[in-house]
């Protein structure tokens, strides 16, 4: 009898264990903070098609090597979104991902709202980025913005293993 309780507490034990470090891997262990050169903003210019460098303040941001779309940031800009609809594309298709819960200054949720409400304006930021990834830039009238990564139509067709459209670049070989 002994040897049955010590098995099922050993089991219920290392299943707390593999909980926690699963929990643990997935929130916080892949994030690193974004900084140095790899804090910049760029938004796409109509008339270049051109990812352009913004004016940018209060960087914060986070991103993991594990995945392309763990991509989130928080700044703020003093350009207008009257200069900004004006000068780079809109992205209509906009939707923010979910950040971790202690990354706190990117709420997907509220910004997916104010954007569907007209309250924040979606930019394109870098088309393709990665490979079916583009860079989302969202803009306030108060200059807070928001950037994260999306997948696009290209990386939706790729990703699924289908082969690319004619109106999409050429699959890089470590997709295939």
């Amino acid at each position: 009898m002994p040897w049955n309780r010590i098995a099922i507490v050993g089991i219920v034990v290392s299943a707390l264990i593999a909980g926690i470090a699963l929990y643990y891997l997935q929130v916080y262990a892949y994030y690193t903070p974004v900084a140095g050169d790899n804090a910049r903003v760029e938004l796409t210019s109509v008339v270049t098609g051109e990812a352009e460098p913004i004016i940018f303040d209060s960087f914060d941001g986070i991103d993991s090597d594990s995945s392309p779309i763990r991509y989130r940031a928080c700044f703020t800009t003093v350009l207008s979104q009257a200069m900004l609809t004006e000068t780079y594309v809109i992205k209509d298709d906009a939707e923010p991902r979910v950040a971790p819960s202690w990354f706190d200054c990117f709420d997907a949720e509220q910004i997916g709202a104010d954007l569907e409400h007209g309250d924040a304006i979606a930019f394109l930021g870098t088309e393709n980025i990665h490979y079916g990834i583009d860079r989302i830039v969202a803009v306030y009238p108060d200059g807070r913005a928001y950037a994260w990564h999306q997948i696009n139509a290209c990386g939706e067709v790729v990703f699924d293993g289908n082969p690319a459209p004619d109106t999409c670049p050429p699959v890089p070989e470590s997709q295939n």
